[in-house]
């Protein structure tokens, strides 16, 4: 595991790199790893540099071309070299492969910045803060993995081990731990034999041997054994949510979905009053929370947070959060939440659409809620409003706002409903009880005959009510 530290100057360094492929634009690219910078940052590691190289493919075995994997070595220490590999002359270098004068790269202090400050113009002072971890834009195989520690001397990571580390680190209630836990597992088991830098993180064995086992043949049954106890237990958690989705289901509810750090949490506590985590960090929310829309109204309207998309989310990650999506798909309308401030942000509403579609939520009713406009100039905005005409413009800080959205969820479900008058007898007056909790009451007046009340509910509730005025 990557240790932290208090003291800011032995954190742990990290160079980031990725492989733009064909059909992958430069923008596209650079989104992506600027993305994984801040996903490495959340890990609480510093990021000294970041390459990127032009290629038709990855390299099967090192990802990198041979001159570029040397370069990612100067920032770590290690030789560039895998023994025992050997790769193809440049006359035999097919479609598949490229030269390494296809390569381009963006040190420290280029095009993306760093963590680190660079005290000199000279080229070689890129590699005055060595990294000690290396993390690519991608996935990494066993094989792949195995030579790059070799190649860099450190621990390599892959955007999906970055992923799963900070679920790790943020998952708090008994169900994301074990979800977080299954899909860690899951990630190990055919990264055993790999790694030999990265601890108790990808490499290693988890006890020693039994007799007749080899230890990476233990350690993978004993994973297969954990994950199916894991498993187990989440059923019968899986169960317990059942039920109490189940209890709900005679309320309105309404999902705040959309990528990580959009602001859902944000905007929950706003709506709810409630004191949900809210930080500028990825993947801050794990758990869903239910809570009632604040003040209260008629109808009630039940609120839930749900964890945050992302790019390349792991199947095994969508696969373990299924529970926590299906929130989601209980909901009777979806609010898709998306930071305008950032540039990705159409990119990143398809994901959340994607990954809604696989999880079979694509019927739900939804609006889009377009949030952080206090962060755009008025050109922007303008442009934002006629590209959106149907989209809900707010920002989460201002209270206005967030009473203008809870006023649009509110008029969403009262167009579904029915104003009726109607004259309640004496004798059923136990009635108007029932229907004081089940609609909304805008008059009520006496006379001799009973109540004539003026309400607004929905149409069950009305052929309810008409049914046992009905009765002798």
């Amino acid at each position: 595991m990557i240790e932290q530290s208090n003291d800011n100057k032995e954190k742990k360094t990290a160079v980031l790199f990725s492989v733009q492929t064909h059909g992958v634009s430069a923008e596209e690219n650079d989104s992506s790893l600027l993305e994984l910078r801040r996903l490495v940052k959340t890990m609480g590691l510093n990021v000294v540099a970041m390459l990127t190289q032009r290629r038709p493919k990855p390299d099967k075995g090192t990802i990198l071309g041979a001159g570029k994997l040397k370069e990612l070595a100067d920032y770590t220490g290690g030789t560039g070299i895998v023994e025992g590999f050997s790769r193809k002359s440049p006359d035999k270098i097919n479609d598949d492969e490229t030269c390494d004068d296809m390569d381009e790269d963006y040190p420290v202090g280029s095009l993306f910045g760093s963590d680190e400050e660079s005290s000199s113009d000279d080229p070689m002072a890129k590699n005055s803060v060595q990294a000690n971890v290396v993390v690519y834009d991608g996935e990494i195989s066993t094989k792949q993995l195995k030579n790059l520690e070799q190649a860099t001397g450190v621990e390599v990571l892959d955007r999906t081990g970055v992923i799963l580390e900070i679920f790790s680190r943020h998952a708090k209630s008994r169900e994301a731990l074990i979800q977080v836990e299954i899909a860690k597992l899951a990630y190990l088991a055919p990264r055993l034999r790999a790694s030999h830098i990265g601890g108790d993180r990808q490499g290693g064995t988890l006890r020693s041997k039994g007799s007749g086992e080899s230890s990476h043949e233990l350690d993978k049954r004993r994973i297969r054994d954990r994950i199916s106890e894991l498993k187990l237990r989440l059923v019968g958690i899986r169960n317990e949510q059942n039920r109490r989705r189940s209890r709900r289901r005679e309320n309105l509810q309404v999902s705040l979905v959309g990528y990580t750090n959009a602001g859902k949490s944000s905007l929950m506590r706003k709506l709810t009053g409630s004191d949900v985590l809210v930080q500028d960090k990825l993947f801050a929310t794990l758990d869903t929370r239910v809570k009632s829309l604040q003040p209260e109204a008629f109808p009630l309207v039940l609120v839930s947070d749900t964890v945050g998309f992302i790019k390349k989310l792991p199947h095994d990650l969508v696969a373990s959060f299924q529970s926590t999506l299906d929130e989601a798909l209980a909901a009777s309308l979806l609010l898709f939440i998306v930071d305008v401030s950032d540039p990705a942000f159409r990119s990143q509403l398809v994901v959340t659409q994607s990954v809604l579609k696989e999880i079979g939520g694509e019927e739900i009713p939804r609006r889009l809620v377009l949030n952080k406009i206090d962060k755009l100039k008025t050109g922007e905005l303008d442009a934002l409003h006629r590209e959106f005409p149907d989209g809900i413009f707010i920002s989460a800080h201002n209270s206005e706002d967030v009473a203008f959205l809870r006023k649009k969820i509110l008029e969403y479900f009262e167009s579904n409903m029915t104003e009726t008058t109607m004259v309640i007898p004496y004798d059923k007056g136990h009635l108007l009880g029932q229907l004081r909790t089940k609609a909304g009451i805008i008059n009520e007046s006496y006379d001799e005959t009973g109540t004539e009340v003026t309400f607004k509910t929905f149409p069950e509730t009305l052929t309810w009510l008409q049914k046992k005025m009905d009765l002798n």
